[in-house]
């Protein structure tokens, strides 16, 4: 069917999956919104994005409908947005669908007047009304009505909206740094609401929340930690068969997942898991850091370097139906010791199938007959139809993967990880920024736009933010001076770009992007790390390795807008109040001068979170100043410590 909209040619493949529509779609942009002004009616936004179960149903009950894209295209100007590529479109309508309805999720559809301001929205509508939502097309048709007769009402209610939102972004002002006792009531809050019999925080549906277990872990609470990882693995959130993990769980023991699998969630639950590893030695989480990291850099990873998005939930249009499995396939193809491993029955636990999980929790350590079966079920599942692929490259989600990656490259020694850590890095240079400089949001192989780039939409504070963290940690793993080079430059760039001159802290757009309804901020940790936590904590370890005061006094401050909020509300929080604890706790600055493997192996034998690395090619710092070949030297709160040449008298400082 030919192409009957204006999204063939976007980079977003959740764009293009709607180009064939009888809707008559827009992407977001000023060609839309004149066409409202002309035709005088409202812009209907649709938000979703390519591994989202439910934008799929709506797209099929709805979009895909003659007669409903009919109605549309004759009162609309209809736009479509991928959420994960324009974050800060997503940001700004999802705020107003929050305050007007009191929860929000994907797919989301707001109304706007042609100058962007929303007056009517909410997420799923199905074709006919039911369970009190109504049926889409007579929404449509309401609203049409509302527009020609009670336009001052909408004007109205688009003002408070707006207003509403514009209000979320002025926090700030700056305040006194919080003290240690922030930390301490984080740790009581997160305490309190973990789920002492599978792990996690609170109630079902069930997210890692893999950042407050990373705080848990620093702040040397373990055992809420080891429930949870245990749990996590054992379950059915997590691949057995081929690694990595879903987006979450729909029950409190982690048995049932939304199957789809994003690249950020590996990026953070790898992360957890080497640092678990790390301070416990238990194998069983090495393993899963392992084959997480396995899966990414097999099937989400592009021939040009960079990382894609995610895997669908759903296959043959059905969800889950790449990973479910019956008593009699497993039986075949895996035999008895597979049935028993993974407890599957006749009668399954999901929906009459099985979702393959560990009845015995945390024993995780396959025996060689089990490795047989699970490498002959692996092999049978990859003849089914995969998942839909989201081939995008985001710099975010690379960046944090990147960080894992090169951390657990430097933990684990894996030559392979840190190969394609560097590969990565370089493609991020290569192929996510402009002649000018300027980073980029989105990357799509097949997406070549007029000027011959496949990258396309300036990049956000958060994509700064990451990439500072990413460089740092490849350079702290290479011992490449460039990676610093570069961390440095987007560091800048994102003060310059980005920073709030009156408030603190970092807008979500550049001072040089569109301008929407409202410029926002991102802070509350979400599913990922907000801009400006991961800008904070970034920042922080930069300073310490550069000794640049910008970077340092540009963290304090936004710790100083956050963090009194922050022990209240740690599940919102975590990755700030980890940067509040590296920066309450000062950096330890670690040198090693000349070749000495040996004195590097110390330093990563054990996680070490408030720790910086240098060693290798030197670059501009006061790390570097003064120093002599084959000795090591460590620093913490302006004091170094004598320079040793010894492993295990390196090893009796770090400890001290």
């Amino acid at each position: 069917m030919a192409s009957v909209n204006r999204l063939a040619e976007e980079t977003s493949p959740y764009l293009r999956q709607h180009r064939d529509n009888p809707v008559d779609w827009y992407p977001w942009g000023d060609e839309a919104f004149a066409a409202a002004r002309e035709r005088d009616v409202p812009i209907l936004l649709s938000v979703g994005y390519s591994a989202c179960h439910w934008c799929h149903v709506m797209a099929h009950e709805s979009f895909e409908d003659p007669a409903t894209a009919a109605v549309m295209n004759e009162l609309f100007v209809n736009v479509k947005v991928d959420r994960e590529e324009r974050p800060d479109v997503d940001a700004v309508y999802m705020e107003a669908v929050q305050a007007m309805t009191g929860s929000g999720g994907w797919p989301m559809t707001v109304l706007l007047h042609p100058d962007g301001r929303p007056f009517y929205g909410g997420t799923y509508f199905p074709p006919a009304g039911r369970h009190g939502m109504p049926g889409f097309v007579d929404l449509l048709r309401a609203v049409d009505d509302a527009w020609r007769t009670k336009r001052d009402e909408l004007d109205e209610q688009a003002g408070r909206l707006t207003e509403t939102i514009r209000r979320s972004a002025s926090v700030g002002g700056g305040g006194p740094l919080p003290g240690p006792e922030v930390l301490d009531e984080a740790v009581t809050g997160l305490r309190s609401a973990f789920d002492g019999a599978w792990g996690g925080f609170g109630r079902a549906p069930k997210f890692p929340q893999t950042m407050s277990l990373d705080l848990l872990l620093r702040k040397g609470a373990v055992d809420p930690v080891v429930v949870s990882l245990d749990a996590m693995a054992s379950g059915g959130i997590y691949d057995h068969l081929g690694g990595g993990f879903a987006r979450y769980s729909v029950d409190t023991r982690w048995l049932v997942p939304h199957f789809e699998k994003m690249l950020y969630d590996q990026a953070l639950l790898a992360r957890v898991y080497l640092h678990a590893w790390q301070v416990t030695g238990f194998d069983r989480y090495r393993q899963v850091l392992e084959e997480t990291v396995g899966y990414v850099l097999r099937d989400l990873q592009s021939s040009a370097g960079g990382w894609y998005s995610a895997e669908d939930a759903d296959s043959e249009g059905e969800e889950g139906k790449f990973y479910v499995w019956s008593l009699d396939e497993v039986l075949e193809v895996g035999g008895q010791v597979a049935a028993d491993w993974y407890g599957v029955t006749a009668d399954g636990n999901f929906e009459g199938v099985n979702i393959l999980v560990r009845p015995v929790r945390g024993d995780l350590a396959r025996p060689d007959e089990v490795e047989a079966s699970r490498a002959a079920l692996f092999a049978r599942r990859e003849g089914r139809i995969r998942p839909g692929l989201d081939d995008k490259v985001l710099t975010e989600w690379n960046a944090l993967f990147l960080s894992t990656l090169a951390e657990a490259a430097a933990a684990t020694g894996r030559a392979d990880w840190l190969a394609a850590a560097v590969t990565n890095g370089e493609f991020l240079l290569a192929e996510l920024r402009r002649p000018d400089g300027r980073w980029l949001r989105s990357w799509q192989a097949e997406a070549t736009s007029a000027d011959g780039t496949r990258a396309r939409h300036l990049a956000y504070a958060a994509d700064h933010a990451t990439l500072v963290d990413a460089f740092t940690r490849l350079a702290e793993a290479t011992g490449e001076a460039r990676w610093i080079d570069a961390a440095r430059e987007i560091a800048h760039a994102l003060l310059d770009l980005f920073w709030d001159d009156e408030g603190g802290g970092v807008f979500t757009t550049g001072h040089d992007a569109e301008e929407l309804v409202a410029r926002q901020k991102d802070l509350l940790d979400n599913a990922t790390p907000s801009a400006n936590s991961t800008a904070a904590y970034a920042l922080l370890r930069l300073a310490a390795l550069t000794g640049e005061v910008r970077f340092q006094e540009a963290a304090e401050a936004i710790l100083g807008v956050l963090g009194p909020l922050a022990g209240a509300h740690p599940m919102a929080f975590a990755n700030l109040l980890a940067a509040l604890d590296l920066h309450l706790a000062g950096a330890t600055e670690i040198a090693v001068v000349g070749d000495r493997p040996d004195l590097i192996e110390v330093v990563r034998r054990a996680w070490r979170p408030n720790a910086v690395l240098a060693w290798g090619q030197p670059y501009d710092s006061p790390l570097w100043e003064g120093r002599t070949d084959d000795h090591a030297y460590v620093c913490r709160n302006f004091t170094c410590q004598q320079p040793v040449t010894t492993p295990a008298d390196l090893d009796r400082q770090l400890l001290a």
